[in-house]
């Protein structure tokens, strides 16, 4: 079975790219989940961020934004001290700030989904990279999310992290060609 190349350095890669990495996802605690994880990922790999990923679940009340809204200080320095987490406080602090945000943005949008997948339509977009090294950093649709998220107040929100999660919430599909996903995450 062929798989993009990332996605056969460790167990924990392989099964995250075989079930989730580029499948179109639109339930907002989800979209919420990745955009915290994301951002937290910022100069860490990914595979750090997986394998502490139920400590994530754990410790921000399973991403719930109305929850990580009302941290109060106390809980914010209780998270610092947590060891299933990235203890960095700009990312602690900015999962409480984006909490708050992305409550403001459903309620002006309806919900989350219906404004982050407007930086692609509505619809996956759908790339056809033969090897990784093909696959960019960041693209015109991350560039405008990263500035619309910026503008609003969001953390840890630049086109990088956008177009990995752009990658992760199936708003495109960079799976290679030769992926047995990429037919699959195809729409």
């Amino acid at each position: 079975m062929t798989r993009c190349e990332w996605a056969g350095t460790s167990p924990l890669y392989e099964q995250y790219h075989d079930e989730e990495w580029g499948v179109p996802t639109h339930d907002d605690r989800s979209l919420f989940e990745f955009l915290i994880l994301e951002g937290a990922q910022a100069g860490l790999s990914w595979e750090t961020i997986l394998k502490k990923r139920k400590g994530y679940q754990d410790a921000f009340d399973q991403f719930d934004a109305k929850i990580i809204s009302t941290y109060s200080e106390s809980k914010i320095e209780a998270l610092l001290q947590n060891p299933n987490i990235i203890r960095n406080k700009l990312k602690v602090n900015s999962a409480v700030t984006n909490a708050k945000l992305f409550l403001d943005v459903q309620r002006e949008f309806g919900s989350f989904n219906q404004y982050i997948w407007q930086f692609t339509q509505g619809k996956t977009l759908q790339n056809s990279f033969n090897k990784m090294s093909d696959i960019p950093a960041n693209t015109p649709e991350s560039d405008a999310m990263s500035q619309d998220l910026k503008k609003r107040g969001f953390k840890f929100i630049g086109t990088t992290i956008c177009y990995a999660y752009m990658q992760s919430m199936g708003m495109v599909n960079d799976h290679v060609v030769s992926c047995f996903r990429y037919k699959e995450c195809a729409v």
